[in-house]
C-alpha cells in the first residue's frame, strides 16, 4: 500500500500582513520497498475573509489551502503519477546497459 505525504518546504509572504501568496510544496509516496517525490509550487490569491496570521499558521491548514487550489483531481492525478513512478521502480519497463 502507498502512503502519499503532502509537506510544505517554503512559503512567500507579504511582511506587512503575513498574506501568503506563494507556497512551494513536496509530496511523497512510498510503499514497503520504493519512494517517489514530487516538488512545486502554487500561487494563492488573497482571501476574502480575514487572513490568518502567519505566525497561527501550521503545515495542515497549508497543505489544505494547496489541496484545495487544485481540486480533487489535480490531487489524485499528481498521486497517481507518483503511484506510476513506484510500478516502473518495481517492475522496470526500460533498462540500459550492455549485452556482455
Amino acid at each position: 500500500m502507498t502512503t502519499f505525504t503532502w509537506n510544505i518546504a517554503n512559503l512567500e509572504r507579504e511582511t506587512g500582513d503575513g498574506y501568503v501568496y506563494t507556497v512551494h510544496y513536496t509530496v511523497d509516496a512510498k510503499d514497503d520497498t520504493y519512494s517517489a517525490g514530487a516538488y512545486g509550487s502554487i500561487g494563492l490569491e488573497r482571501p476574502e475573509e480575514e487572513l490568518i496570521p502567519f505566525s497561527d499558521l501550521t503545515a495542515d491548514i497549508v497543505v489544505g489551502w494547496v489541496k484545495d487550489q487544485f481540486g480533487q483531481e489535480k490531487v489524485a492525478e499528481i498521486e497517481a503519477a507518483l503511484q506510476q513512478q513506484l510500478d516502473e521502480q518495481r517492475t522496470p519497463t526500460k533498462a540500459s546497459g550492455l549485452p556482455w
